[in-house]
């Protein structure tokens, strides 16, 4: 009898503990974020952006429609996808293709690439086809965003890891992809770049905002703590989510939509995110 209690309990744990990480892998979390600023055209007060980030294929359905839905009832005036669109561990383009096909009619839609981007032999098909359903990539880029006719930057940078080199360090890699984007820097300006531990490089650039993801929100998040493991942070990573700034540069870190290292989706204390930025007219 007593063992049989036992067991009792045990399977309640379990069945427990798989209903919390089913809820916490599958249902959406919606964050948004003022970010003020005195160089921001008073054109573009209010200017609403969507981050999708870290999608990683994402195969739940609940969590997709969440993010459609999400999407649809805040009517941002972009979208931008911020790398790690495609996982490279479990790569299915035709699915990211229709959630694409999904969201298009919605905003505009802007992509920088990802690290795991960088590991598909398929990459340029994949940016060949981002393009014929109406994504801009940005690799390595500037485009101007207009709004009454005041214009501000935005700039997608590949992630480092496209580069192929290992004889040049990351933040090297970003600086001479933020050249290579040829921005007037001038102009109030939105970067788009997967890796938030560059924080330091885009600061010392004068980006206005950045808006990044790639850490996961640190997989598992503590009370009080935070994340404990991020991709080049390693142990209690210091940027996992919510805002940063030094001097004139605010960071957006998304805690991501998916994830691929594990086998299955485990996400504790940290569902998935997404993203809205208001700008503001300081």
């Amino acid at each position: 009898m007593k063992s049989m209690i036992t067991a009792l309990i045990i399977a309640a744990v379990l069945i427990i503990c798989g209903i919390y990480i089913y809820f916490e892998n599958n249902t959406l979390q919606s964050s948004k974020f003022d970010i003020s600023s005195g160089r921001l055209p008073a054109a573009f007060d209010g200017f609403r952006i969507a981050q999708v980030s870290d999608f990683h294929n994402t195969g739940s359905s609940r969590l997709r429609n969440s993010i459609v839905s999400s999407l649809k009832a805040e009517k941002p005036d972009i979208i931008v996808l911020t790398g790690d669109f495609i996982d490279s561990r479990h790569t299915d383009v035709d699915g990211a293709m229709d959630f694409i096909q999904s969201i298009r009619d919605i905003a505009p839609i802007y992509f920088a690439a990802g690290n795991h981007e960088s590991r598909l032999e398929e990459y340029p098909q994949i940016k060949k086809r981002l393009a014929e359903n109406g994504v801009a990539v940005l690799d390595n880029k500037t485009v101007l965003l207009e709004k009454d006719g005041c214009f501000i930057n935005l700039i997608g940078i590949d992630d480092p890891a496209m580069a192929h080199r290992k004889d040049i360090s990351p933040d090297v890699i970003a600086a001479q992809e933020l050249d290579a984007a040829g921005a007037n820097m001038s102009k109030y300006t939105v970067l788009l770049s997967h890796r938030p531990e560059l924080f330091e490089t885009y600061a010392a650039k004068k980006v206005d905002l950045v808006l990044s993801g790639h850490a996961h929100g640190g997989l598992v998040r503590l009370p009080f703590i935070g994340g404990i493991i991020a991709p080049g942070q390693g142990l209690f990573p210091q940027y996992t989510a919510g805002t940063f700034e030094k001097g004139q540069t605010v960071m957006a870190v998304s805690r991501g939509l998916g994830s691929s290292v594990l086998p299955v989706r485990l996400r504790i204390n940290n569902r998935p995110e997404l993203v809205f930025i208001v700008l503001k007219h300081a």
